[in-house]
């Protein structure tokens, strides 16, 4: 999920955590218990540091490791650690049990987007996303409004919010019925053998569809259970090309984030041009379909790479040549 739907899940465990007796009868301790949500609920992303090395390294880490097993085990107990320290607490348990929920469904809720994480890690080091929900949802966000409001009014917090997560686990599993019948409706219409990926939009009945069959790419959308295909793209055995391109760290950056690339080759007169692009993430621009997150590299006539590139992209080609440069000098290391 977002920054903004994280931070009120802090706060909204902070108010479930009054069901807790001992909470509920130390102020003192409810108080270090809402810096430990709040904290907890944002400490895995944290990897958005790794934007400072470049985008390669933040699309290789970003939901990576920093959301595995061990580590939610590990931001449980920095956080914990770190609040202890400042704020000694004689039940020290209840606030490191509050804090690890709150960055354990930090990890679980991002599974459900199309962004996904690598949440099973180290057992299973793909990335898993169940497309069920947007990242923003209003629903979400706003239950979340709705119980702090009730909560200033002078409702119980614990009680407030256990309807409130009782309300939206209700939802998460109708989206996930919903995502079903989509898939299934998709395929029933399309008749297309291969396999079916639907993704959530930020509308409840538009979703992304991607199917690969053993010879195409196909994308489109669905609108009220009604599919429609809107670019077709055939899949090409691997070139030389390709495969010199592949050797591209920040390729292998992209290729390791997502299973829905499609590759393309292109000459120019400097040599030529390799470009993978991320099926996931259509949009239009002047008139024409267009993928915003891309992974693309140069190479001379005597098949060097001369420079890359990874990241989005948002007007089109236009914007692509201003960040490469085919007269770049080959980089080593």
């Amino acid at each position: 999920m977002d920054t903004a739907t994280h931070l009120v899940m802090g706060f909204g465990l902070a108010g479930l955590a009054h069901l807790d007796p001992v909470v509920a009868a130390s102020p003192g301790l409810s108080e270090v218990i809402l810096l430990g949500t709040v904290i907890g609920s944002q400490a895995p992303d944290l990897d958005g540091l790794t934007r400072l090395f470049g985008s390669a390294a933040y699309i290789r880490n970003h939901r990576g490791n920093s959301h595995s097993i061990p580590a939610i085990l590990i931001w449980s107990l920095l956080t914990f650690g770190l609040i202890d320290l400042i704020y000694p607490q004689v039940h020290w348990g209840h606030l490191l049990f509050w804090t690890f929920l709150a960055v354990f469904l930090h990890v679980f809720v991002d599974l459900f987007n199309g962004y996904g994480t690598k949440g099973l890690a180290p057992f299973n080091k793909k990335w898993i996303a169940l497309n069920t929900m947007f990242i923003f949802d209003w629903v979400i966000f706003g239950m979340h409004l709705l119980g702090f409001a009730f909560w200033l009014a002078g409702a119980d917090p614990g009680a407030t919010f256990l309807i409130i997560y009782a309300i939206i686990a209700c939802y998460y599993y109708w989206r996930h019925r919903v995502h079903q019948r989509t898939t299934e409706a998709a395929r029933g219409s399309l008749g297309i053998q291969g396999a079916y990926t639907v993704i959530p939009t930020h509308s409840w009945n538009q979703w992304t569809l991607i199917v690969r069959s053993s010879t195409h790419w196909r994308v489109g959308e669905i609108n009220h259970y009604e599919p429609i295909i809107l670019d077709t793209f055939a899949i090409k055995p691997e070139t030389e090309r390709i495969a010199i391109a592949k050797t591209d760290r920040k390729v292998q950056s992209f290729l390791s984030f997502t299973s829905y690339a499609h590759v393309e080759e292109k000459q120019h007169d400097f040599g030529y041009e390799v470009k993978w692009i991320d099926l996931r993430y259509r949009a239009r621009y002047q008139g024409k379909s267009h993928y915003m997150f891309v992974a693309v590299v140069y190479l001379d006539k005597e098949l060097q790479i001369r420079d890359s590139f990874v990241g989005w992209i948002h007007r089109g080609e236009e914007q692509l040549s201003k960040k490469l440069d085919p007269e770049k000098e080959i980089q080593l290391g």
